[in-house]
């Protein structure tokens, strides 16, 4: 298994993925891009490739409390649901994948150094910190399924994906969706209470 490394970056359309990548894990089967639309009532992301065609589009109800979110192929096929677990204490979100699989993204809070995210149902692991940008999934026996950087200082909430197992596509691309919503609910949560504390004083 490779190493996790720091230097995993964030890549733009044809530009190639980051050299320590392909170093250590060879080169990726291809790329997506994830972007997030601007002044929209949805909160829609879309997934691109590296020619720009979108493959897949993630849109969310409108004043969900739920956060239901349902990810579609560019033939406006279902690829997947997400909903949000209420009064957690581990940011969970419950999948179900179109093809009857099912499993639960959560996040284990105060630990010391780093939070730790869990796949539960799948048996894969993240390695890094969802908050640092860059992280990897491995599958149950350690072998790298994709690598996950954010580009920095964006409005759109950009992510590039490099894909490793191209058979396991769609359960990535649904655990980055998932993923950048944590992060959202994260940054909300932050807010008010940086807000709250604000007031207070």
């Amino acid at each position: 298994m490779g190493t996790f490394s720091k230097l995993h970056r964030y890549h733009e359309k044809g530009e190639g993925p980051n050299v320590v990548n392909t170093e250590n894990f060879g080169e990726p089967y291809r790329s997506l891009y994830t972007s997030t639309r601007l002044l929209t009532l949805h909160h829609e992301i879309d997934i691109t490739d590296d020619a720009g065609n979108v493959v897949y589009l993630a849109g969310t109800k409108f004043f969900s409390i739920l956060d239901k979110t349902d990810i579609y192929d560019a033939e406006d096929r279902h690829v997947a649901h997400i909903e949000r677990k209420l009064l957690s204490l581990h940011e969970r979100h419950y999948v179900s994948m179109e093809d009857g699989q099912d499993f639960e993204v959560s996040n284990e809070l105060f630990h010391l150094v780093d939070d730790i995210t869990n796949i539960e149902g799948l048996g894969w692991r993240l390695v890094g910190n969802i908050l640092a940008l860059n992280f990897a999934l491995y599958d149950d026996e350690e072998r790298v399924v994709a690598l996950i950087s954010q580009k920095m200082l964006s409005l759109h909430d950009k992510y590039c994906i490099d894909i490793y197992q191209p058979e396991h596509e769609k359960i990535v691309v649904t655990i980055v969706i998932t993923l950048q919503h944590m992060i959202r609910d994260r940054q909300a949560a932050s807010s008010a209470a940086s807000s709250s504390s604000s007031s207070s004083n």
